[in-house]
């Protein structure tokens, strides 16, 4: 990966800029009903209506889940009409989504917020935008770095965690939504303005077509990329949404009195926030962290450990009831883990597929958010049926060790073919 100088004269920094901006804040409206969750069933309790477990969890899935199959549509999107006519048009729908939910307000019904969650999607489908927008400026040996920085916007997801539960607490929950459509509507004008699409001396553009995902999708590896990305990002993305309600359930009197005795802080979903911010954030920044130990060790090796970690840590959480400060280090390991295999993955997907990048960043990418769709919803099933989460850890577990048997089976075959003139470390 070059380093941050070598971009000095390269590329166009206005649309780099345009590019992180976008994709950090469309990460963070990706989220937001993730830390709005208790708030969010409380109004709609005060409304008359009852929340169960799986209808909450189907609610933060539904984000997640379209910004998987939006991902693909906004991808084809670039290539028709230009990254940045499809940049804009997806921002207005995600800012017309956000300030119709602030305007309805403690009167949204359950199925007016589903229709929110499903807008949510566009902004989670920045991913197919962004990184394009921003890498088309630029020549192949500074791509790394390129993508690094537009693509930093995980680190969305923590703003949400450290400060919608308090602005809804100052202001009401529907107050967020009414400063991520401000925002979004100022990242809009940015976009609008300094963010431009490459010209054709500097990028020519590669259409994809379908047929081109029809070819990958018959390839064996792209399954098993779709597999150990699904719980990667999935198991990011997934604990990410469901990680307040899971403490909120699972540790509300300690966190009370943690929050009352060290914060000075009066509301528990404040400090729900707090500590999920904390887990969060390890998954976030330690992603590149992840690549370049693949780099060093490869990406096998790197996501054998990476997910026996996380594999021992979820059994762990299902099969022991823990203190809430050992608690917290689980999940902040899980997530740091989850977060350090995502660079593993893809440190090994352009070597394997360095001729159809874009395609398989796509493909892997919905695969992410499939699985963090599946997750979510196991937690919610496991909470309402069963009364806890033990039955949702360990089904996260076996999906685990499942990938881990998958690295098993190819990793042979992988060295010994492609592997030998892939140029990393395998």
């Amino acid at each position: 990966m070059a380093g941050f100088s070598a971009l000095r004269g390269q590329g166009h920094w206005p649309t780099l800029l345009a590019a992180f901006l976008y994709f950090d804040f469309s990460f963070m409206v990706w989220t937001m009903l993730g830390p709005l969750s208790s708030e969010i069933a409380e109004s709609l309790a005060v409304g008359g209506f009852l929340i169960s477990e799986t209808q909450k969890a189907t609610l933060l899935s539904i984000p997640v889940l379209a910004g998987a199959i939006l991902r693909i549509v906004l991808g084809f999107g670039v290539d028709k009409f230009g990254a940045k006519k499809t940049a804009l048009s997806s921002q207005l729908i995600v800012i017309l989504v956000l300030f119709y939910a602030y305007f309805k307000g403690s009167n949204i019904t359950y199925e007016e917020l589903l229709a929110v969650a499903l807008g949510l999607g566009f902004a989670g489908a920045s991913f197919a935008v962004a990184l394009p927008q921003a890498g088309q400026w630029y020549p192949p040996k500074l791509q790394g770095v390129v993508l690094g920085i537009a693509g930093a916007g995980n680190i969305g997801v923590v703003i949400d965690f450290l400060f919608a539960p308090k602005i809804a607490q100052i202001w009401g929950w529907e107050s967020v939504f009414l400063v991520g459509a401000v925002l979004s509507s100022i990242i809009f004008v940015t976009y609008l303005f300094i963010a431009k699409d490459a010209p054709a001396e500097v990028y020519t553009p590669r259409p994809k077509k379908l047929r081109d995902y029809g070819k990958l999708l018959k390839d064996r590896d792209t399954w098993w990329f779709n597999l150990f990305y699904a719980v990667s990002f999935g198991g990011f993305v997934g604990f990410a949404g469901y990680m307040k309600v899971y403490l909120m359930n699972t540790y509300q009197a300690d966190m009370s009195a943690f929050g009352l005795d060290m914060l000075n802080e009066e509301n528990v979903k404040v400090t729900a926030g707090y500590f999920g911010a904390l887990c969060i954030f390890a998954g976030a920044v330690l992603r590149p962290v992840g690549g370049a130990i693949a780099d060093k060790f490869g990406g096998v090796k790197s996501l054998y450990i990476f997910f026996g970690l996380v594999l021992a840590f979820a059994l762990l959480n299902a099969f022991l009831v823990l203190p809430f400060g050992f608690a917290i280090l689980i999940l902040f390991l899980i997530m740091a883990n989850l977060g350090m295999a995502n660079g593993a993955v893809f440190q090994l997907v352009p070597q394997r597929f360095g001729k159809d990048i874009g395609i398989m960043t796509g493909l892997v990418g919905a695969a992410g958010g499939f699985g963090g769709t599946f997750l979510i919803n196991a937690f919610g099933w496991s909470k309402e049926i069963f009364g806890g989460y033990k039955e949702g850890f360990m089904i996260f577990a076996i999906i685990v060790f499942i990938a881990i048997l998958g690295i098993s089976l190819v990793k042979t075959r992988w060295r010994t073919t492609w592997g030998v003139n892939a140029g990393g470390r395998i």
